[in-house]
């Protein structure tokens, strides 16, 4: 994309609707041009002043104030003006129309943004975090998401990034010189800086991973046999009568979902029909739609009547290798006392839904299961793409090592390390794709 000759856009940057205040940003070239029609008024840098905004005819629009912020030192990066006049939905059609009529076009959605990453006003990383601030349900995710917009999560990449370009570098240097005395590829230095690189990326993830949950959320899944206590764990989760709840078997015909927060961990909670055979062909339907939630979820709560604790013909109708976690519900009438077991099946908690008596040793243990921690003073919002490219970038690394103490073929090892330096370098944007900032910037909402 050709930065130097980009057309000048426009839009409004505040809500649809009406309210107290309206914004129409413009970003571009013609900006002096189009402030000198439109408030005719000599622009001063950074200065707020009241305006009138006049049509073609010299008739007043509206009236309010005026911001310019000349480039370089603006958003974008280009020359800005502001238009902040009243929020009304006609009138803001009105001046963006005149803003249109003097040269500039409608912005698509993200284009402000993806200016400023094109202007080097911001890296890639950084500027999803604009749009996950936007979007964010949580204080926590508010504060990580300013977090990656400072450059928190950029900085550790970019280090990574540089460390292993060192290291490149060290490797080729070592191919040169196999005539030298000394073995560069042998004396522990390579492979002591490849485990701490290593070390390094798994931190990284650690936090990104905490980071995507701030974000997207965990989704969970309740799955079990009929009247086993699934749509009472939704309505204990959601604090609010979401589900009907009968004695009646299979009750739940279709999927339920809530959007709920557990400490500031948004979880997205899906109530699904009983497992069982069925003749019903509505009751059929709910449990295709229950298997169908369950190979998407993060997380598979399976509920036992713990009077009834046998689950192997469930089990098997399960996904293998998903995260299950057996929940044993209805011990207030078995006199037990609330427990989790961890099992060569994995985790298994005992409690009553019913009492209350248990259900924090839940809650920690979904915390737990996905390494969320309360305390996100060193947690930056991450994506998906985010933790794939940190997934990538640690494969590579870990072939390296691999083919350091196996074959010792350094020219093997330098590529491994090249590749591992291109993921991670995807994060931030100096490695990407116009189809995948074309689809980054396409999710923000229109003036940003």
């Amino acid at each position: 994309m050709d930065i130097e000759n980009l057309d000048t856009i426009a839009a409004i940057a505040t809500p649809p609707g009406n309210g107290g205040v309206g914004i129409i940003r413009i970003s571009g070239a013609l900006v002096p041009e189009i402030a000198k029609h439109l408030i005719n008024k000599i622009l001063t840098p950074r200065l707020a002043r009241y305006s009138s905004f006049t049509d073609d005819d010299g008739s007043v629009i509206d009236s309010g104030i005026s911001l310019y912020f000349p480039a370089p030192a603006s958003y974008t990066g280009e020359d800005i003006l502001e238009l902040q006049g009243h929020g009304g939905s006609v009138v803001l059609d009105m001046l963006l129309r005149r803003v249109l009529s003097l040269g500039a076009r409608l912005a698509n959605p993200g284009e402000f943004t993806e200016r400023a990453f094109l202007n080097d006003k911001l890296d890639l990383a950084q500027a999803e975090a604009v749009a996950d601030l936007i979007e964010s349900s949580t204080e926590q995710s508010v504060r990580s998401a300013q977090k990656s917009m400072q450059g928190v999560f950029s900085v550790q990449v970019n280090e990574l990034v540089e460390e292993l370009t060192e290291l490149r570098t060290y490797v080729e240097a070592a191919i040169d010189f196999v005539d030298e005395e000394i073995d560069f590829l042998t004396d522990g230095v390579v492979e002591n800086r490849i485990v701490n690189i290593l070390h390094r990326i798994e931190q990284i993830q650690q936090t990104a991973q905490q980071g995507r949950l701030l974000r997207d959320g965990m989704t969970v899944v309740l799955a079990g046999k009929p009247n086993a206590g699934k749509s009472s764990l939704l309505n204990a989760l959601a604090g609010h009568e979401a589900a009907i709840v009968t004695d009646i078997a299979g009750t739940t015909r279709d999927v339920l979902k809530e959007r709920i927060q557990l400490d500031g961990m948004p979880l997205h909670i899906i109530d699904t029909a009983g497992l069982r055979e069925s003749d019903n062909a509505i009751e059929q339907e709910g449990i295709r739609r229950a298997h169908e939630e369950i190979k998407n979820a993060d997380k598979i709560l399976l509920l036992i009547d713990a009077r009834e604790p046998e689950t192997e013909s469930l089990l098997k109708t399960l996904p293998s290798g998903g995260s299950i976690t057996r929940i044993y519900n209805k011990i207030d009438l078995l006199g037990l006392e609330p427990e989790i077991k961890q099992t060569e099946f994995g985790t298994q908690i005992y409690l009553s839904i019913k009492t209350g008596n248990g259900m924090e040793l839940l809650k920690q243990h979904l915390k737990q299961s996905v390494g969320f921690n309360e305390a996100t003073d060193n947690v930056f919002i991450a994506r998906r793409r985010h933790i794939e490219a940190l997934n990538k970038g640690h494969e590579f690394v870990e072939s390296a090592l691999d083919q350091l103490r196996g074959s010792q073929a350094g020219e093997l090892v330098a590529e491994d390390l090249r590749q591992a330096q291109m993921s991670l370098a995807e994060i931030t944007g100096k490695f990407t794709s116009d189809d995948l900032l074309g689809k980054i910037f396409s999710s923000f909402c229109i003036g940003k």
